[in-house]
């Protein structure tokens, strides 16, 4: 395999899931078949959040939108994570989830904001600081 992807592929994982909590997708993946990780996480890490079209702010906004309407809460807590260490701010994130609630209903933006919510108190991040 090409050393320049494996190396972004590592830059990309360190900067979204380095000191994230839980298992990572990558993990459990690789417990059921290493090659097949890796040619994922290459895909995923290496290539796609790689690309720089758009910044990883931006992209990880547009993760945690998608994630909340479709309630994948453990993807969501992850992206969350991801969220915060590439720069977005716990507000910028709510507003998101508050935003997606248009298109995939209060339940689901309930539960997005429960997440966000638990992900903060685990970074020692909550409360927020009122306005």
């Amino acid at each position: 395999m090409d050393k320049e992807i494996i190396e972004k592929t590592k830059k990309t994982a360190a900067l979204y899931f380095s000191n994230v909590k839980g298992e990572t997708p990558f993990k459990l993946w690789q417990s059921f078949d290493k090659d097949l990780a890796r040619d994922m996480s290459v895909f995923i890490t290496g290539q796609m959040y790689a690309r720089e079209k758009i910044p990883h702010k931006t992209r990880q906004l547009v993760t945690v939108a998608a994630l909340a309407v479709l309630s994948r809460q453990d993807e969501l807590e992850l992206h969350i994570q991801a969220a915060l260490n590439v720069g977005c701010t716990p507000k910028e994130i709510a507003e998101v989830i508050f935003q997606t609630m248009i298109y995939g209903g209060v339940p689901a933006g309930n539960n997005a904001l429960k997440t966000l919510r638990s992900v903060l108190e685990d970074r020692g991040m909550w409360p927020l600081e009122a306005e």
